[in-house]
Order: C-alpha cells, then structure tokens, then sequence
C-alpha cells in the first residue's frame, strides 16, 4: 500500500510539472508526454480498482510512462539546457537522416525554427543538411547562426570557414581561420584549411609559411611535410619539395602519391635509377594507379629496353584509358605505340575498383610534375648534367648551413 502512496503521489506530481510547462512555455510537445504519463498513471488505478496485482513487465511499463521516462526528458533538458521540443529534434532528425528523410528533417527543423530561432543546434543541423546537399550559401548563413549563439567555440568558427571556402568566399575565410591561428596556433585543422585555401588561390609562399608555423607544434605530421611538398613543387623548388616527400615518407611508409612525386621529381633532375626506385615503391602500395607504370615504361624506353617499356604501358593503359592518349601524344613512345592496344571496356564493378583515390590538389600536382619530366625528356645529356651539377651544389649548400 505504501508502495501505492508513493507511486500515486510522484507520479501525479510529473504529471502537474509537466502539465505547468505546457501552460509556461506553451510548447505542445509536452501534451505527447502527458499522453505517456496519463497511460502510466491509467494502468495504475485500473490495477486499484481491480484489485488484482498486474504481472511484473506490466508494472514495470506502468513506472517507465508515469515517472521514469519524465524523470530522464527533465533531467536532459536540466543538463544541456533545452527544450523539450529541441531535445526530440535533436534526436529524431539523425535518425531521419540515417533512413534517408531528408526532405522530412528540414521540414521539422524549420518549421521549429520559425518559433525558436535562437536554438543553436537546429541551425547547426540545418547547416549540416545544406554542406551535405551542397547548398553552400544557406550553410554559411546557418553557421554564421550557430557562431552568433554558440559559445565561441572555434569548431563552428572552422565550419562556417569550410562552407565560406566551399561558397567561393575565400577572403572571409581567410580573415576567420587567421583570428583562430593567432589565439590557438597548434590547432592544426585550422592551419591544413588555411594552407588549402592558400593553394587553391596559387599562393603557395603563403601556405609554405603557414604550413612552416604549424610544424613547430606537429613536427611529426605526414599531412603538413606531404603539403609542403606540394606547395614546393608548385614553386618549382624540387630540392625542397623532395625534402619534405622524403620526411612525409618516413612518417608514413605507404604514402603512394608522395613516393610518386618522388619518383617524378628523380626523373626531372635525369636520375633514372632513382626515380625508378622511387615507382617500384609506390607500386607496393597502391598497385591500381596508372601513373607509377606510366613513368617506369618511359623510364625503361630511356634505357633502352623496349619491351619492358611496352609490358609497364599495358598496365598503365588498361588501369587508365588517359594512359593511352597520354602516350600517343609523347615522341618518346614512338617504339612502342603500334604495340601497345587501346584500352578494353572496364565493367562498371572494376571502374568502381581502380578509382582514383587522389585529391584534386594531388591531381594538380602530379600534373604539374608530368609537364616538367616531359620537358626533361627533351633535354641533351650535357643538359641533364648541368641539371645534376645545380642538384648537387644546391644539396651541399643545405648541409652547410646546417
């Protein structure tokens, strides 16, 4: 009996509370968990007037309506100080968004958000959904939102950076990322975005220093040496791009396109058994890229050997279709270009397969870097030997001032 007493009176009590929050806040939401509660208290009194004890699992329903789950909804919305409404929606549009109703999603934070503008982590949701769908402006707009009711968190500051670059506003990103740099210099995703923008721009003695600044916190980072290799090469500064592929190689042995850029940078200076190395070692980690195979047949062509050179170009061509066109266009391949087949119809599961997994930035790269070794192949050997010579005074110079 005493049980009963207790129960009745906290039950009622969450009852009154949330029935006074309805009336307060004058959020409907509350009138679904009145619902759960009334059922609750319901089962309760039929289990009185009965007066026949109910199974165990249907008590145990009975207190979960009527007072543990009130209990838990309070105590969330005490904690992260929200709504009841912003709670559920919280909840409910990743799940949405996990079953594929997007369009439901928006609806629901919308139509909240016109009643509560000021909730921030709707706008962050809404946000969200626009960077996904690639409605890049109404992100930003959302973003500047959550950085005007959040609590200056530098993330939200990073994202609304990501979507003003993704909406071609690069100078107010720019201006932003440089404010979060002069307060926490170590973050380092911060850094990485600026440095991006920076080399989407072309201003690539921008990003080496920014890049540079970020190496005296993250001395060990294969990203940050992987891009100042990058931006070196872009500068046709090849001694200090090859310095920093070799250190990003070091922290990361199966680094393909840095001992790909390696192997190019090796062909650029005519050191072909370096750059032949370099395109083995590639292979063995990532064996479905055309480029590694491209270069060891020119390599093979340069040293005579042209069936080698024919057998590496077959590989190449049928990984990718470019392969071929590439090789009709270069002199250089003249032996072999009758030999080699055009490439076959790849089904859609192996196109799928032998995707290319590199960035538009690496892609760039590996473009700029073919044009010089192209150039190269047109050189004498008096030529390469100047180009030697210059490597070698350059790399002599460098140990001295160390």
């Amino acid at each position: 009996m005493i049980e009963k007493i207790f129960f009745t009176t906290i039950a009622i009590a969450l009852f009154t509370i949330t029935f006074l929050k309805l009336i307060k806040k004058n959020d409907t939401t509350y009138i679904y968990v009145l619902a759960i509660e009334f059922i609750g208290i319901a089962i309760n009194f039929i289990e009185l007037f009965i007066k026949t004890p109910f199974h165990w699992s249907l008590k145990l329903v009975m207190y979960l309506l009527s007072v543990i789950l009130p209990i838990i909804l309070f105590t969330i919305e005490k904690i992260k100080n929200v709504e009841l409404a912003e709670l559920i929606i919280t909840i409910a549009v990743p799940i949405l968004e996990k079953m594929g109703k997007r369009d439901l999603s928006k609806t629901m934070l919308t139509n909240f958000l016109n009643k509560n503008q000021n909730s921030y982590i709707s706008h962050k949701l809404l946000a969200q959904i626009y960077m996904q769908e690639e409605n890049y402006d109404l992100a930003v707009n959302e973003y500047i939102k959550t950085t005007e009711l959040g609590t200056k968190n530098i993330d939200d500051y990073y994202k609304l950076s990501i979507a003003l670059n993704k909406n071609k506003q690069n100078e107010e990103a720019i201006t932003i990322l440089q404010d979060i740099i002069r307060n926490t210099p170590e973050n380092e995703k911060v850094t990485n975005l600026l440095g991006e923008i920076y080399f989407e721009q072309e201003r690539y003695k921008e990003a080496v220093s920014v890049y540079m600044a970020s190496l005296r916190y993250h001395p060990g980072s294969f990203e940050i040496y992987y891009n100042l290799g990058m931006a070196y090469t872009m500068m046709n500064d090849f001694g200090r791009a090859k310095e920093f592929y070799e250190k990003a190689a070091e922290v990361n042995s199966l680094a393909y396109n840095a001992k790909l850029n390696l192997g190019q940078i090796a062909l650029i200076y005519g050191d072909l058994d370096e750059a032949e190395n370099y395109f083995r070692e590639s292979l063995k980690q990532n064996d479905l890229e055309a480029g590694s195979y491209y270069y060891l047949s020119q390599i093979a062509l340069l040293k005579g050997d042209e069936d080698k050179a024919k057998n590496y170009m077959n590989v190449a061509v049928q990984l990718d279709s470019k392969a071929y066109k590439q090789m009709q266009k270069d002199p250089l391949f003249t032996p072999i270009k009758t030999e080699v087949p055009p490439p076959q119809e790849v089904v859609e599961e192996e196109k799928q397969e032998i995707k290319k997994t590199l960035t538009k930035k690496e892609k760039n790269v590996n473009k700029h870097l073919s044009k010089m070794c192209m150039l190269v192949e047109n050189l004498s050997n008096e030529d390469l030997q100047v180009i030697r010579k210059a490597k070698e005074k350059q790399i002599d110079k460098e140990e001295k001032q160390k």
